[in-house]
């Protein structure tokens, strides 16, 4: 085994930084926090030296010339930036780079009562909001295509489920609203998120502030924070506004699969209540009579996928010390990165299918006769308008239900005469039964807040867009 470790420690080396180290380690970090990290970098160094300036620790002179060289470097492709061993990380070659152009010491003199530490919490607060931003907005924009086809079926009946099964009638347009609010909360989770992200932790150096005379608050405003966390210690050591990022990326994504999933079914041949664009759909390779609504089902993937990285998040951050530590930096950050943009991918795909998605009213109509889903409405009638205690008018609906199961026949397939000896010593009119076994009559019945009937989902619509 001596050996082994001689031989390996020849070629991998004895100093800092190893072969193994540089490759697996410092090279994947360097070239994650060029791609995430480099314009923030750039505002950060911008802000704090304007901030110095003003405070007098430096001159104007020194500040023009600091500009100069932060100009000049953010200006370089970012391409030729490369990692080498003579720079641990991406903020020690820039401050190299400008360095060459205004010398070491001018250079050097911009991290004054600045950390790698503070203005690592700061750079990674400024991606993850402006990530936050975009999936705010792409989340509003899908949320008004929304609902605009809640508006276009506020009569367009179809079966409702509970456990997967045909329950009662409603309508696509109420459905949709259901969609609406619940994603609806969502964005404002995601904009409480963003309060949270979005207050500044620079000042408070690596952990303890700083002997110089700095101004917080004005660096705060300098880039474009909301606010400031108060106490050093917790600007340093907190962890929750990634969990709270986290969680909503969660929340998000875990919400919007569960109706992904729903579209899919409604999707399909056998159900076949929403038709896909054919901009949406991808032919069979082998089946010509294929229309694979594929932009749903990845949309459904990518969710799982997005999700997934907020999980990873809040188990990279669990049972962490409170304090400066590499679990909540470098390694932890892409994955609130990239499933940030997954979620942006999977609510632009659902914006395009759902506005340019066709609903079959004649067919979910005739669903929604089916399976004896009116049935609740024999209930109601007989303890509403016949007098019939309404546990025993329950029982009475759930034998119509069993003998029209036994006859294998659909409720309006049943004529009343055959209805009124099931029920026996209660006697139907003829009317009644007409709007028991209609499931226009069903939903419109239902005019009690947030229920189906056309004008109430309409004016629930309504408010919304108000």
């Amino acid at each position: 085994m001596k050996e082994l470790k001689n031989e390996f420690e020849a070629t991998d080396g004895v100093e800092f930084p190893g072969e193994v180290y540089v490759e697996e380690l410092l090279k994947p970090i360097f070239n994650d926090q060029k791609q995430y990290l480099f314009e923030a970098m750039f505002k950060i160094n911008k802000a704090h030296t304007t901030m110095l300036t003003e405070q007098g620790i430096l001159t104007k002179d020194e500040c023009n010339k600091v500009f100069e060289g932060l100009n000049l470097v953010e200006g370089l492709d970012r391409s030729d930036l490369l990692y080498t061993e003579e720079f641990e990380d991406l903020f020690f070659l820039v401050e190299s780079k400008i360095g060459n152009h205004i010398g070491d010491e001018l250079a050097g003199k911009m991290h004054i009562a600045k950390s790698r530490n503070d203005m690592g919490e700061a750079m990674y607060r400024i991606v993850l909001r402006n990530y936050l931003e975009q999936t705010i907005d792409n989340a509003e924009k899908l949320n008004q295509v929304i609902l605009y086809q809640a508006e276009q079926h506020i009569e367009s009946i179809m079966p409702a489920h509970t456990h997967t099964q045909p329950a009662q009638p409603t309508t696509f347009g109420h459905y949709l609203v259901a969609i609406y609010d619940n994603l609806s909360r969502d964005i404002e989770r995601l904009k409480q998120a963003y309060k949270t992200v979005n207050q500044s932790p620079m000042g408070a150096a690596a952990i303890t502030t700083t002997g110089f005379p700095i101004n917080r608050e004005r660096m705060a405003d300098l880039l474009e924070f909301d606010g400031l966390i108060e106490n050093s210690y917790d600007a340093i050591g907190t962890g929750d506004y990634l969990i709270e990022a986290a969680q909503e990326l969660i929340s998000l994504m875990t919400n919007m699969g569960r109706w992904i999933q729903e579209f899919l079914r409604m999707s399909s041949k056998e159900v076949g209540l929403l038709q896909v664009s054919n901009a949406y759909v991808q032919v069979s390779s082998i089946m010509p009579q294929k229309r694979n609504p594929v932009s749903v089902e990845h949309s459904r993937a990518i969710a799982s996928s997005a999700a997934a990285e907020g999980m990873a998040v809040l188990h990279m951050i669990h049972n962490t010390p409170y304090g400066d530590i590499n679990d909540t930096e470098d390694d932890l950050q892409p994955h609130l990165y990239g499933g940030y943009q997954k979620a942006n991918r999977v609510i632009k795909l659902m914006r395009a299918v759902i506005l340019t998605l066709n609903f079959n009213k004649e067919r979910a109509h005739q669903q929604a006769k089916e399976n004896m889903i009116t049935i609740t409405e024999l209930a109601d009638v007989l303890a509403r308008d016949y007098g019939v205690p309404f546990r025993k008018a329950h029982k009475k609906a759930s034998t119509i239900a069993k003998r029209a199961n036994e006859e294998k026949k659909e409720l309006y397939q049943i004529p009343l005469s055959k209805v009124n000896e099931w029920l026996g010593n209660v006697q139907l009119e003829n009317n009644d039964w007409e709007s028991i076994i209609d499931p226009k009559q069903f939903v419109e019945r239902r005019k009690v807040t947030g229920g189906t009937n056309s004008k109430v989902v309409l004016d629930m619509i309504q408010r919304r867009k108000r």
